[in-house]
């Protein structure tokens, strides 16, 4: 999570760019903890909540407090709360009070949670963020400060793909995971974060005893709830969140002079094969096999992408949906 903890990590491009989590997601969790007899909604806590997208859907509860280690994160996540409506929660009118008034942003680790008392706490949850922690410290954190009937949530999203053009999942997989430096961001994730997210979170272990009931879903099991998150946005949207990657912004660091080719910056040559790719998709004859070139040499991203191929390109704002495959891992104390 270094990357995303240095000052010159744009945390406000994130926050705006990243997908939202859907109302069912948290309508999932909230049942689960439910289904405790007895169980409360005093107060939710939110782990690595980074801009705060997750922490303001806790909207059941009457204290709310995000944790994230950047400074720059939790500096947009309050600016995000000073911005949210001021009026009183429409899904949940027995809380009078304004949501606004019940959240906090704090800066600290998930694996050294101080400021929080002992059985205190009745949901933990933790968005895009779980596989950046040391689990061997954080269970028994959570086992600390969770109240009796208390819940955890964790979840994570994976690898994206453009479910109306499958032909372009191989491609993104080279940018992606490609092992030439130069040309994809495959080397540039931290490891081994990247690698438990895109394993949808296998590796994380199980929690302590006094942590039951878990539930694990993710892709490969044969109930894989919660659905696969999604998101409506334009070609120009695509592009920004590319911008968002951690690995991307590590590659930037190392080959500084790479934003200069005249094709572009790295992310936006592999953003304008894409959109070729999608042109070619939807019944255009020139540019087929692209896709198998590039893998095969995992070089070439800036190749054809002056006048000549902006005539095979969808336009940046024509409509783009885009999926993750999503994991998740809740456990209650009992």
């Amino acid at each position: 999570m270094a990357t995303y903890a240095k000052a010159t990590y744009d945390a406000a491009r994130y926050a705006a760019a990243r997908p939202t989590y859907p109302r069912q997601l948290f309508d999932f969790v909230f049942q689960y903890h439910g289904r405790t007899p007895g169980a409360r909604w005093e107060r939710a806590v939110d782990l690595g909540c980074g801009t705060g997208h997750a922490t303001l859907g806790l909207t059941p509860f009457k204290q709310i407090i995000g944790i994230d280690p950047s400074e720059g994160m939790v500096a947009q996540a309050s600016r995000a709360l000073q911005a949210h409506s001021s009026t009183p929660d429409d899904d949940n009118s027995a809380l009078a009070e304004p949501l606004a008034s019940r959240v906090r942003f704090v800066q600290g680790p998930a694996e050294s949670l101080d400021s929080l008392e002992d059985g205190s706490i009745d949901l933990i949850i933790s968005g895009q963020a779980a596989h950046w922690f040391d689990w061997t410290r954080v269970w028994p954190e959570v086992a600390r400060v969770l109240r009796k009937g208390g819940s955890i949530a964790v979840w994570g999203y994976s690898e994206f793909r453009l479910p109306a053009f499958p032909r372009t999942t191989p491609l993104i997989r080279a940018y992606a995971q490609g092992s030439d430096p130069a040309t994809s961001i495959g080397p540039h994730w931290e490891r081994p974060g990247r690698t438990i997210l895109d394993e949808h979170l296998v590796a994380i272990p199980d929690p302590p005893p006094e942590l039951r009931d878990v539930e694990r879903y993710h892709p490969a099991l044969p109930n894989p709830r919660p659905p696969i998150l999604r998101k409506h946005t334009t070609w120009a949207g695509l592009l920004a969140y590319l911008r968002t990657f951690s690995g991307l912004h590590t590659f930037h660091e190392r080959f500084p002079t790479d934003a200069s080719n005249p094709g572009g910056g790295l992310e936006e040559r592999f953003w304008r094969r894409l959109r070729r790719e999608a042109k070619v998709a939807e019944g255009a004859t020139e540019g087929e096999g692209e896709v198998e070139d590039m893998i095969e040499g995992e070089k070439g991203w800036d190749e054809g992408v002056g006048a000549e191929g902006e005539g095979l390109m969808v336009g940046e704002d024509e409509e783009v949906v885009i999926e993750w495959p999503m994991a998740m891992i809740l456990a209650r104390k009992v």
